[in-house]
């Protein structure tokens, strides 16, 4: 399977094809997600959630970031990798932004990196991150780092100049040179009609079926991460369930010690060896 490009997604959407998307925080992940033929990867700093155990994404720092899109880079050398910018990494400055995009690409192997936000201050950071020569993906709708701001995690642009200002901004971020735009936790209608005043791809989460394309947390969709689970998600598996039982037969395989079976899990050796070996113990007296 070849790498997708930039120049490969924006045919996608010339074509009416869906550009599927899903987030990936570690090597296994990422091979069963290159196997599937997903077409991106996002390596989210929802994995401060999903991974490191944090109650939102606000602890990840850039090493954090860097490991995690190492490993995915490892699982997935073929698949278009996006690196989510952690909190603080570029809201400083637009020359903070452009050298914690460059480690991104530089050391964690990615193809691009996402910002959140799309106010004329983030489209200064898109501006420049861009024009160092980095693909630069926007962010806009429900963004998890101004939860605060936000009044916590919940669906944005729920009345008219709420909706009429995410517009605006989707158009903000693309005229600075964002390459795509992950809408985010919006009605439908509200991703719809960004969609289709795009001349770039954009991709939704919870922003309705119009957009170009859609992602998940892959933690939501197949049942693994249980904490909190958004109107967005469908659940194609129950894995949280599966693994927990498994983990609970081993245990009790152990304590009734049925495992490991002699014949059946073990090494062997021949008897002769054996005999040898036995042998060796009683003349060194060992114990």
């Amino acid at each position: 399977m070849a790498k997708k490009s930039r120049l490969d997604f924006s045919q996608m959407v010339v074509e009416g094809q869906k550009i599927v998307y899903l987030t990936a925080y570690d090597y296994l992940t990422a091979k069963m997600v290159e196997k599937a033929g997903i077409d991106m990867i996002l390596v989210g700093d929802s994995l401060g959630m999903v991974s490191l155990g944090y109650d939102t994404t606000l602890p990840v720092s850039m090493d954090d970031m860097i490991r995690h899109c190492q490993a995915v880079r490892r699982g997935a050398p073929n698949t278009f990798i996006v690196g989510d910018m952690p909190y603080m990494s570029y809201q400083v400055s637009d020359e903070e932004a452009v050298f914690n995009a460059g480690r991104f690409i530089r050391e964690g192997g990615a193809d691009a990196v996402k910002l959140e936000g799309g106010g004329p201050r983030m489209a200064s950071r898109i501006k420049a991150i861009n024009e160092s020569g980095i693909l630069v993906m926007g962010h806009i709708g429900l963004t998890p780092q101004s939860m605060a701001q936000q009044g916590g995690y919940k669906a944005q642009g729920r009345n008219s100049q709420a909706a009429i200002n995410i517009v605006k901004e989707a158009k903000r971020l693309e005229e600075a040179g964002a390459f795509s735009i992950l809408v985010e936790a919006v009605p439908t209608v509200v991703g719809k009609v960004i969609t289709e005043r795009a001349g770039i791809p954009i991709l939704g989460i919870g922003a309705g079926p119009y957009t170009h394309g859609q992602l998940l947390i892959y933690a939501d969709m197949i049942g693994l991460y249980e904490n909190f689970t958004p109107k967005f998600v469908k659940k194609y598996a129950s894995v949280n369930e599966i693994i927990t039982n498994a983990f609970k037969e081993y245990a009790k395989d152990v304590r009734e010690k049925n495992f490991p079976v002699d014949e059946e899990h073990t090494y062997k050796m021949e008897k002769e060896v054996i005999e040898e070996f036995l042998k060796l113990i009683k003349e060194e007296a060992i114990g």
